[in-house]
């Protein structure tokens, strides 16, 4: 398949076509493996000046590793001309490793298993059948201990699996973990600190036992769209009610959306989520390390599930396939990776005049486009919802399984006790937005607005006086700012050059979801590596090589890349091309009610218009119809 648009995914082809162009480069051995490969997009104006017709200029960007050798490189093949086009050798001591591999799991389950001192080390915990004991690879993270300068690792905990239908996670094996050097082979060492016994009571949520008989109290919710939906997908470009906007997907970022329009006017270029920080709190030696980098490190694309009609979506579904490329760089389709429906979502706008007697009433309703990933022990969901008032909205579903340790007692500061000896500790779960803006065009900038009351004075003898002080972020510098809910703060990312009837700049705000940024010390290197989640907001110049907060490679970084070394350019964003990254999430202290599974917890950001639209935009929406039920029937009971 050829692609027709700059944007356009990769194909199954083209993932072909970039293993085979490695492979002519000399770059592709029996030991090399790809870490990940994605579309290397154009740089915005081009994109902008792309006109249907005109010649699609393709490229991926791959991340190569030998696994005997540890040597990486990052490559960019120029599909047109079928040839690598850059190359670049990573140094693992300054610049990081390359993603976690699938095979890494495997292979470091194999090692521990082989491995004397981890075997004794469960021995001493009474486990002898260690076809029983789960081990779970985790990324290594970047601590200058001894001996790990440059060496690519994974640590390795362990958990208890009694049966194929088991929830391990209810049996951690606490106070063990391997290092684990992936490329010699080897367990470098087993930290055997004093632990405690292995949880025995079951986290089995399909077994009757555990979960009760289920309810026979609900009735059925039927949501049917008789006519269809109201929204058309030509390949990836989607439009629904005045939106246009291309569908992308991404083994690193999951799914992206690009040139989102409304009423044929420019919002947003392209919006992602573009890393999810998940630091823990608990400082036992078996378990400071635990910071898992989910989208630099492991690539939640690559996790995402194969969604189900009537389970995952609800209504008149379009589903949309993903390709990703695994470890050997061939392609891999996942069946149902996006969904698109509507949704009614209540009403939109309503009121009863007491001079005219008007009385009405519009429902509002919203287009969802969102996928699913399960990586490790959490599952995420992530939502794109477009409202027909010009609202555009992102949510992040968290649910699945809390992390586990043994609980040592009653005091313990760092976890909640969730089940009997069984703990799950407290821990951050920090996503960045990337939201690469165009209001109205290319031109932007980005005020800050506080709101407060004014003291009484001869202006306010009531004291009843509210005003708003607006800041423009004029450089890089001036803008890693935090949110302040006790002021109201927005962002409003305004277009100077465009005005609306009133005069005022067209522009759309950011409405922040206030939570506590990262809360690991300063001084440590997890808060250099994830530097972006110190702030609630920073907004950069647009540079089409700075796509990832955390940096490139985020994996054993030992710090400083990305957002802070954006900054430090301290480049002009006052009127100008900018990009805007958010920092939102929950910090989690686990409750008892989240285990086995964990019921949804939602986070996220709004982006309004203000002043971008004249009036209200959804006057033309019509009333709801008597098939609608829009009436004062109902059901009456005393």
């Amino acid at each position: 398949m050829i692609a027709t648009h700059p944007l356009a995914p990769m194909t199954a082809d083209e993932y072909r076509a970039t293993r085979e162009a490695v492979r002519a480069a000399g770059l592709l051995g029996e030991t090399t493996r790809f870490a990940y490969v994605g579309l290397e997009e154009p740089p915005k104006p081009d994109v902008l000046a792309h006109r249907d017709g005109d010649p699609v200029p393709r490229a991926a960007r791959a991340f190569l590793i030998d696994v005997h050798t540890g040597q990486s490189d990052d490559v960019v093949v120029d599909l047109t001309a079928g040839r690598v086009a850059r190359r670049h050798r990573l140094d693992p001591r300054t610049d990081g490793q390359v993603p976690i591999l699938d095979e890494d799991f495997a292979k470091a389950d194999e090692l521990v298993h082989a491995d004397p001192q981890w075997q004794a080390a469960m021995a001493r915990r009474g486990l002898t059948d260690l076809s029983l004991v789960r081990a779970c690879p985790l990324t290594a993270g970047s601590f200058g201990l001894d001996g790990e300068d440059g060496r690519r690792m994974v640590r390795v905990l362990a958990f208890v699996q009694e049966h194929p239908k088991d929830l391990a996670w209810a049996h951690p094996v606490d106070g063990v973990v391997a290092y684990v050097d992936l490329i010699e082979g080897a367990v470098l060492s087993v930290v055997d600190a004093a632990g405690h016994p292995v949880p025995a009571e079951t986290g089995d949520y399909d077994d009757p036992a555990v979960r009760g008989p289920e309810r026979t109290t609900l009735r059925p919710i039927e949501i049917t769209q008789p006519e269809g939906v109201s929204f058309t997908l030509d390949g990836h470009r989607l439009q629904w009610e005045g939106w246009s906007l291309r569908v992308g997907f991404d083994a690193r970022e999951g799914l992206v959306l690009h040139q989102i329009d409304v009423q044929d006017r420019p919002v947003v270029y392209r919006a992602s989520i573009a890393e999810m920080v998940v630091p823990y709190g608990d400082p036992a030696p078996a378990r400071f390390f635990q910071t898992y980098f989910d989208n630099g490190e492991y690539l939640i694309g690559k996790f995402a599930n194969s969604l189900e009609l009537g389970c995952d979506c609800l209504g008149e579904i379009v589903y949309l396939d993903a390709t990703v490329a695994d470890d050997h760089g061939e392609p891999r389709v996942i069946r149902n990776a996006v969904c698109i429906h509507e949704e009614d979502f209540g009403v939109l706008w309503k009121h009863t005049d007491i001079f005219s007697g008007s009385a009405q009433t519009r429902r509002q309703r919203r287009l969802v486009i969102s996928f699913f990933c399960t990586v490790g022990n959490y599952d995420y969901g992530f939502y794109w919802y477009l409202y027909l008032d010009g609202t555009i909205e992102f949510e992040a579903k968290l649910t699945g399984v809390v992390w586990t340790a043994a609980h040592p007692g009653p005091g313990h500061p760092y976890a909640t006790e969730v089940a009997p000896g069984l703990a799950a500790p407290a821990h951050q779960h920090l996503f960045s937005a990337r939201l690469d803006m165009t209001v109205d065009g290319t031109t932007n900038a980005v005020d800050e607005i506080d709101v407060r009351g004014l003291p009484v004075g001869p202006d306010n003898p009531y004291g009843n006086a509210i005003v708003r002080d607006v800041t423009r972020l004029r450089r890089e510098s001036q803008a890693d700012r935090l949110a302040a809910p006790e002021k109201g703060r927005v962002w409003r990312i305004a277009n100077p050059g465009v005005r609306n009837r009133l005069g005022q700049e067209t522009a759309y705000v950011l409405h922040p979801q206030p939570g506590p940024t990262l809360l690991a010390d300063g001084s440590t290197t997890l808060a250099r590596r994830a530097a972006f989640a110190t702030r609630h907001l920073w907004v950069t110049a647009y540079d089409p090589a700075e796509r990832y907060p955390a940096g490139d490679f985020v994996n054993q970084h030992p710090g400083g890349a990305g957002l802070p070394a954006f900054r430090a350019a301290d480049r002009d964003i006052d009127g100008t091309d900018i990009v805007l990254w958010h920092t939102f999430g929950p910090t989690h202290f686990p409750r008892p009610e989240d285990w086995p599974v964990m019921p949804v917890e939602r986070c996220g950001f709004t982006l309004r218009p203000y002043g971008f639209f004249d009036r209200n935009p959804t006057l033309d929406i019509p009333a709801p119809t008597a098939g609608d039920h829009c009436h004062a029937g109902g059901r009456y009971e005393h």
